[in-house]
Parts: structure tokens; sequence; C-alpha cells
């Protein structure tokens, strides 16, 4: 796996909602670190990604609360294991669930397996609250698809956390999520 600085030079073939990553990314002054995969659904998947990188993805999880009235992206380590009882209680909300992928589309133009950070941008009605394990935001880099689960990108966590999200005004809820 090649690893390349920045957007693709040829983005023929590419999904537009990946090029607008890009478009955003660049226009903010964010520097990233992109490699080309072949399509990635589960966290498996990311290994030799991870380690191409040299950082680890984020397991991004889409939730909402039994009425769907309320929805979250919930960014996480990979290597965590995600219980709704307690990040249900975390954020005192009825028990949680997994957003139907037609909201993932709706909120964040992204398909079932290319959840990111990154679909941020394009929830201009903030309907989506940002939730974050305390330990992503220790490394120094974030790993996470460019809205296509076909490439991933390692951007600097302050970057992220600051510069986009700034950019994208969702303001994330820090969470303390148990280990096993």
């Amino acid at each position: 796996m090649l690893v390349y600085k920045g957007r693709p030079q040829d983005t023929n073939g590419r999904q537009e909602r990946e090029i607008r990553v890009y478009d955003f990314l660049d226009s903010l002054g964010i520097e990233y670190y992109r490699v080309d995969h072949a399509v990635a659904m589960t966290m498996d998947d990311c290994e030799a990604i991870d380690v191409a990188l040299e950082t680890v993805m984020c397991k991004n999880l889409v939730l909402c609360n039994r009425q769907h009235t309320q929805f979250y992206l919930l960014m996480m380590p990979a290597n965590k294991q995600f219980k709704t009882k307690d990040v249900s209680h975390m954020i005192n909300s009825a028990r949680l669930s997994f957003a139907e992928p037609e909201y993932l589309e709706r909120f964040l133009d992204v398909l079932p397996g290319s959840v990111s950070i990154m679909g941020l941008m394009n929830d201009k009605e903030h309907n989506i609250q940002l939730l974050v394990d305390r330990e992503v935001m220790g490394p120094d880099f974030v790993g996470c698809h460019p809205c296509a689960n076909t490439s991933s990108l390692k951007i600097p966590t302050k970057s992220v956390f600051e510069t986009f999200l700034n950019a994208t005004g969702h303001v994330p809820i820090v969470l303390d999520i148990p280990r096993e």
C-alpha cells in the first residue's frame, strides 16, 4: 500500500463525496496522508491500512435514540468494545441503537462502511452530535475514511479537533468509555 501526501492527482473513478472531502481539507489548509485500498467494511479490514499509515483507524458508529429524534456519531478506538448501555448512560439518553442507512446518507452523505468524522462537513443543519472517546484524542494522528471506504486518511489530531470541527461548527462531547 502506497502512502501519498494529499489528494489524488487523478480523480477519475472516485466518488464525488470523496473529492469534496479533499476540497474541504485543502480549503482549510489541513495536511493529510492518504492510502488507496480495497473496500474496507470492517475494523479487521483496516489492519493493513493501520500499518501503512502508521496510525489506527477509528471506529465510527452512527447511533440514534428510540424515537429517531437524536443522532450521534461516536468515534472510539478500534480495539474498544461498544456497549449501548454504557454510552446511553453517559449521555443521559434512552437506549441507543444503530441509525438506519437512510440517516447516514441524509445527514452525513455516507454509505454504510464509509462513516467518518469527515461526514460532519455535510451536516450543515447539525443533526448529528459528535461523541468522542477520550483515547481518540491522545495520539498525534487520527485515521479515517474520506467518506469513501476505498481510501483512508491520516490527519493530525489537532487539525481534526480544532480546525476541521471549528469549520463544521460541531462541538464534541468527550466520553471515557470503559475497557473490558
